[in-house]
Order: structure tokens, then C-alpha cells, then sequence
């Protein structure tokens, strides 16, 4: 029987609020969904992951791919929206570029836990969302893009993003 966790990628400050560094606005739309997603996942005993971007104040990410300083550890920004908060007993990774994989705890975690299959939600549907489901998929990992639950910075990338991972990786897209 597979067994799935759910992840919540970026639901952070500094991507969520208005005038936020990195604002993607179609994220407030998708809170309600994800809300959902979370209700559902404790209703089943479905553990829940946060994926956090964290940043450094002086962190290459922000000269190397011209990002404006955004989600600074120990800053507001770098915190989940209130709407979306973790409660005891969530896990919460955090990260330092586009991949919850990458130089995380993640994929430890996820064999600790048994985990066979991935649940995504967040933002930003083209860059975290894609590379995280990309480094699952590469590692065996059932992966599911829950539609509705997922932001993009623009509709042409976020439909983009959906197309690639659903024909080129074999990603689920309900």
C-alpha cells in the first residue's frame, strides 16, 4: 500500500504578500486549495512537509539568478503564511535553492518515514515546484501535482510547468 506525504512548497511571506520581494499573486488564490489539501492530509494521517526557502543575507542564489533578497532566515518573509502555518507535528526542511531535495534532509526524512509517494502544493509551480517533483520522480517517487493547489509567476509558465512534468516525467496532475 502506498504511502503518502504531503508537501507544501514556499508558502511563504515573502511570496505570498502584497509588495512582497518575490510576490507571485496567484498564490492567494491557492491557499483555500491547499487549506483543503492539509484538512485532508491530517483527516487520513498523511504526514505534511513544508518546504521552506531559506535564505542567507548575502546568498549567491540572489546575484546568480538576479532574485531580489527574499526569505532571509530569521526574517518574517521566511515564514509560512499565517493561513497556511505548520502545527506540531509537521516537518518543516528548509532549502536553499529551486529543489526541496538538494543539500536537504528531504529524501532522509522521506525513508524515514516510509514514504513512497508525494503530494505537491505551492509555488512557484515552474521553479521549486518542478525541480522538487523532477528530483522525486528521478528518485522513484509516485508523484502527484495537485492542480488547483499550485502558483505560478504567469499562467503561460505555470501551464507550461504542468505539461512537462505531467509528459516528460510521468507526474500525476489532478
Amino acid at each position: 500500500m502506498a504511502k503518502e506525504v504531503l508537501l507544501i512548497i514556499d508558502m511563504l511571506n515573502d511570496f505570498v504578500l502584497k509588495d512582497a520581494p518575490l510576490e507571485v499573486p496567484e498564490t492567494r488564490k491557492v491557499i483555500p486549495n491547499i487549506k483543503r489539501e492539509i484538512k485532508k492530509a491530517r483527516a487520513e494521517g498523511t504526514p505534511i512537509i513544508y518546504i521552506c526557502d531559506t535564505h542567507a543575507p548575502d546568498d549567491k542564489e540572489f546575484s546568480k539568478f538576479g532574485w531580489p533578497p527574499h526569505a532571509v532566515k530569521g526574517t518574517r518573509g521566511a515564514e509560512v503564511v499565517d493561513e497556511l502555518k505548520p502545527q506540531e507535528g509537521d516537518i518543516v526542511v528548509e532549502k536553499t535553492t529551486y529543489s526541496g531535495f538538494y543539500n536537504t534532509n528531504l529524501y532522509e526524512t522521506l525513508k524515514r518515514l516510509g514514504i513512497d509517494s508525494l503530494r505537491l502544493t505551492g509555488c512557484v509551480t515552474h521553479i521549486c515546484v518542478m525541480f522538487t517533483a523532477s528530483d522525486a520522480v528521478l528518485r522513484d517517487y509516485k508523484v502527484t501535482v495537485v492542480g488547483d493547489s499550485v502558483a505560478g509567476l504567469s499562467k503561460e509558465d505555470h501551464d507550461a510547468a504542468l505539461r512537462i512534468m505531467k509528459n516528460v516525467l510521468g507526474v500525476r496532475i489532478m
